[in-house]
């Protein structure tokens, strides 16, 4: 099939999930959000929307767990009932459901995000009420936000190679491997954010592209691929 109807394909399947998307908010009420997302604009993926928990809007980015399924490409599954919390420290659990066209090609997907922080909390209560003490660890943090630009940022920032080290501080095994970990968690997938990469580790564009080549190029033969690919 050509690409002018695939994409005429895509946009029919995400005109139809438009009503379910409202639909399914509806039934959850205010703690529910659902997101519609084409990972064909990964700046402005946000579609459709209906809730608030995120504070998502259409033309808004996609999250570090959106970006993180886009680097998975065609392979990405379906990610359901994972919890997660915002930067605030609302309590998410949440599910993604990949979009795919008639080639199996994944554009897109619908997410769902229910706010159970007050769920957790009054689980929490009754625990100690009846002596028995939480065993569950935290949530990791995503980042939520219309603005891409402070999600690359948030994902750079969070890495465990950059907690208290400078760029400087790291040798270089631990500078491909930070540009693997990045490129393998879709970071590199959004247009600008070599340049942005570089610009928070403080060294040149052309520096940050080598490195990024380079990673690419030692995880490509454990990939069985030539290279970890990209998206304009």
């Amino acid at each position: 099939m050509s690409e002018p109807k695939l994409d005429a394909e895509r946009d029919a399947v995400l005109a139809a999930l438009r009503p379910v998307v409202d639909g399914i908010a509806a039934t959850f009420g205010p703690v529910c959000e659902v997101v519609l997302h084409d990972y064909r604009q990964p700046d402005r993926s946000v579609v459709s929307v209906a809730g608030s928990v995120t504070g998502r809007t259409v033309g808004g980015a996609m999250s570090e767990i959106g970006l993180r399924v886009l680097a998975r490409g065609d392979e990405a599954r379906d990610e359901l009932n994972y919890v997660t919390r915002t930067g605030d420290g609302t309590l998410l659990k949440s599910s993604t459901m990949v979009l795919r066209d008639s080639t199996g090609a994944v554009f897109g997907a619908l997410c769902v995000n229910l706010d159970v922080t007050a769920v957790d909390r009054a689980q929490a209560l009754l625990g100690a009420l009846a002596g028995c003490a939480s065993t569950s660890a935290d949530p990791p943090a995503t980042t939520f936000g219309d603005d891409i630009d402070a999600v690359v940022d948030a994902i750079v920032e969070a890495h465990p190679l950059r907690r208290d080290r400078s760029w400087a501080a790291l040798d270089r095994a631990q500078r491909l491997e930070l540009f693997r970990d990045l490129d393998g968690r879709g970071v590199f997938a959004v247009r600008r954010s070599v340049e942005q990469v570089a610009a928070r580790l403080g060294i040149s564009r052309a520096s940050a592209y080598n490195y990024l080549s380079q990673a690419r190029s030692a995880a490509a033969p454990a990939a069985g691929s030539d290279s970890a690919g990209g998206h304009a």
